[in-house]
């Protein structure tokens, strides 16, 4: 059922969009009434909002962070579209629509639901974490840091986005430090550390995998399936049974995360008795082709 929907342009699409209310759960629910600022550009939207409030003598009214944001996302917006491609780019607006829409729709609540402030770091940094990381393993994005480091990661960076994530807040939670407290930063910081690990788990794509696939008579279908469906490069070398001594193929490839699924599935509708062997975070340099999306 998930193949089948990450294989349907509405259906990743889909998927996405609840990535992306998720994404507003985690942060209206658990990160906004502890205080926290939320890391991003989201974060920089909110520390502006705060300003433009103290400077402004505002109290109240409505929280226009995520219209801030919005704006901000204009020029990350028009170099995604040059590094990503317009497909991509439609995806990620209309989830970085969305989700400013839930932002401003889920009711922020006056008290927070759990009374632990480090619990509500763990789950708030949680379900942002996994929205995000939705949104991004289904091709689209709520914009900000997500696409830059997808940008950035596609012109050859070898770093993950999450990694990108905590860097760009470490400064800014060293801003929010100074104009605001200490433990706001501190805790802000540990909410976005498990953001972070969370989306680095659920974004597949950026994790290389080499497969090793052990065959004696189904070599040609494998290889075509591998080279003609997912378009990856395949080594073949002649093998012998250790305990049989009956000769047999070894197909060696490498993908990503998302693909060895559907991989695994094929290889073994294809032979049965097929033995597969996979790797994961593997390093690959040279002709390799990075698909983040």
């Amino acid at each position: 059922m998930l193949q089948q929907t990450m294989h349907s342009r509405w259906g990743r699409l889909s998927l996405g969009v609840a990535g992306s209310f998720l994404y507003a759960l985690g942060v209206n629910l658990f990160a906004v009434p502890v205080g926290l600022y939320t890391g991003g550009l989201l974060g920089v939207a909110q520390l502006l909002r705060t300003l433009i409030y103290s400077y402004a003598g505002i109290t109240g009214g409505y929280d226009f962070s995520g219209l801030l944001y919005y704006l901000l996302n204009i020029p990350i917006f028009l170099f995604a579209y040059t590094t990503l491609g317009k497909n991509f780019f439609r995806s990620a607006l209309i989830c970085t629509t969305t989700s400013t829409l839930f932002l401003s729709l889920v009711p922020i609540p006056a008290d927070m639901i759990i009374d632990d402030t480090l619990a509500s770091c763990l789950v708030g940094g949680i379900l942002t974490g996994l929205g995000s990381g939705t949104m991004l393993t289904c091709g689209c994005s709520s914009g900000g840091l997500d696409m830059a480091g997808l940008c950035m990661t596609k012109r050859g960076a070898q770093f993950t986005i999450g990694r990108l994530n905590v860097l760009f807040n470490g400064a800014l939670y060293v801003l929010c430090a100074l104009l605001f407290s200490v433990p706001t930063a501190i805790y802000s910081i540990i909410y976005t550390v498990f953001g972070s690990v969370m989306l680095d788990k659920v974004h597949q794509q950026s994790i290389n995998v080499q497969v090793l696939i052990f065959t004696k008579d189904r070599r040609r279908e494998m290889t075509g399936y591998i080279m003609g469906e997912l378009q990856r490069g395949v080594t073949c070398w002649r093998g012998e049974g250790g305990y049989t001594q009956e000769g047999l193929e070894v197909l060696c490839t490498c993908l990503n995360k998302y693909e060895i699924n559907e991989l695994r599935d094929v290889v073994l509708k294809i032979d049965p008795h097929a033995f597969l062997i996979v790797q994961e975070g593997v390093q690959v340099s040279g002709n390799f082709i990075r698909r983040l999306l």
